[in-house]
């Protein structure tokens, strides 16, 4: 039995400050609802949702998050980041989509944030991604196709993110002024959306982060339930909202914490697979360089031993003196 399509699909922008990001949700939602222009900082300070629809008629929710592939500024400031997106998108992530620009090299610090984010949410994250490229119109202009662009940009490091994500791509142009083609190209998103959903059996994308506050507010929910069956005095619900929302920021920091552990010990394990790594090319290079020298002493033994037969063989090749005559004694 086919799977039905969401009724409402949300989606994750995340990615390096400049590639997009909040651009790509306007291009989605089909209005300015982020801030964006260019810049060398990140515009986006916080995560932000905003809603919409979409051209068949179901909602669509854009998670524009704020530099969560910036570790530099500090695990700790990145923990609180990603648990208030996950606070915002509770209910699960249809589709996590990277924003990478055609405009620029995709670099060693984005491969590590993949990594950071399948050791953060575990590999199963990957089954949700789609790789979303900005500057359609530069390929325009220069008359080239995305596979164009990935046969002659496409570093190993990206051909690995692009197999985990069994190479879901979508190209956007979010200069475009042609409606056709703004429409085309979320259609093609939204195909890509649609097709994670029934792999993953009609669920999205949860984790035992998501779920945590998720019981949260169903606990709440059933708490203002019950006050308001109970028709509690003004003052006694005041208290018990008071009461909902400490508990639910305690759950909150519980989570943010959670997610500062995970976070610290999966950029650990990669910085000592990187020194190990650096360790291991070193030892080549060392091994290798002994390796050489050897081979060169056993070329110049061999040229020696060879030159040293080749003067054998010519002395063996010359006639032996001839003896000399004896006069005869008269």
């Amino acid at each position: 039995m086919a799977l039905s399509k969401p009724n409402e699909v949300t989606l994750a922008l995340v990615g390096r400050t400049g590639n997009g990001k909040s651009a790509t949700g306007n291009s989605i939602l089909q209005r300015n609802a982020f801030k964006s222009k260019v810049a060398s900082g990140s515009i986006t300070k916080k995560a932000e949702l905003q809603q919409g629809v979409l051209g068949d008629g179901r909602g669509v929710n854009v998670l524009d998050t704020p530099g969560l592939f910036d570790f530099a500024v500090g695990s700790d400031n990145v923990s609180k980041k990603i648990a208030n997106c996950i606070n915002l998108a509770k209910d699960g992530i249809h589709a996590i989509l990277l924003v990478l620009s055609v405009r620029s090299r995709f670099t060693e610090e984005e491969a590590e944030a993949i990594q950071v984010l399948r050791g953060l949410f575990g590999p199963k994250i990957t089954d949700y991604l789609i790789i979303v490229f900005t500057g359609a119109d530069v390929l325009e202009d220069d008359e080239a196709t995305l596979q164009d662009y990935l046969d002659a940009n496409c570093p190993q490091p990206l051909q690995e993110v692009l197999q985990l994500c069994k190479h879901r791509t979508a190209l956007f142009n979010n200069k475009t002024k042609n409606a056709k083609k703004r429409a085309s190209q979320i259609n093609e998103l939204i195909i890509l959306v649609d097709k994670i959903f029934t792999e993953n059996g009609g669920k999205p994308y949860t984790n035992e982060l998501f779920l945590s506050l998720q019981e949260e507010t169903k606990r709440q929910r059933k708490m203002k339930e019950e006050a308001e069956l109970q028709a509690l005095a003004k003052k006694e619900t005041a208290r018990l909202q008071e009461q909902m929302q400490k508990a639910y920021d305690a759950q909150l920091a519980r989570v943010t914490e959670t997610i500062e552990s995970k976070l610290s010990g999966t950029i650990s394990s990669l910085e000592r697979e990187l020194a190990e790594t650096r360790q291991a090319h070193q030892n080549a290079v060392s091994h290798s360089h002994m390796a050489h020298q050897q081979a060169m002493n056993e070329i110049h033994a061999l040229q020696h031993n060879l030159s040293a037969a080749h003067q054998e063989i010519e002395r063996l090749r010359r006639p032996p003196p001839r003896p000399h005559r004896l006069c005869a004694i008269m």
